[in-house]
């Protein structure tokens, strides 16, 4: 049973704009350092970063509603990906407490990014009720 779902669509122009004004504070504040080891180096790693952070503002909304008020961390979501490409979302911290009191068994998770649209998508499944 869905029990809730979260997309975003992030500017990776806008968001390569920020990486370069504020740097490794902000690639600190918003991502563990796998993830930024993950999404390699290059012309395109704004915007796997960019759908890595759209990804994190869905699941929040996902969890928490919009607009959103409460004691998460954009590090309690880091995004991964399996050896096949397949994204996986973990929960730590205040996100994870929040699914668990929601029920939430599964999550999925999709993202795109075709410059400038980097595109998260997250549906929270909970036990069949």
């Amino acid at each position: 049973m869905i029990v809730a779902l979260g997309i975003e669509c992030i500017d990776s122009e806008r968001f390569e704009r920020a990486m370069l004004r504020r740097g490794d504070r902000l690639l600190e504040r918003l991502f563990s350092d796998e993830e930024q080891r993950a999404s390699g180096t290059g012309r395109r790693r704004h915007e796997r970063l960019a759908a890595r952070f759209a990804a994190k503002v869905a699941a929040r909304k996902a969890l928490f509603g919009a607009p959103f008020s409460g004691a998460t961390r954009w590090r309690d979501f880091e995004i991964d990906r399996a050896a096949t490409g397949r994204p996986s979302l973990r929960l730590h911290g205040a996100a994870h407490r929040r699914a668990e009191a929601l029920g939430i068994v599964r999550v999925h998770l999709t993202l795109t990014h075709d410059a400038p649209a980097c595109v998260g998508h997250v549906i929270l499944e909970g036990a069949d009720g």
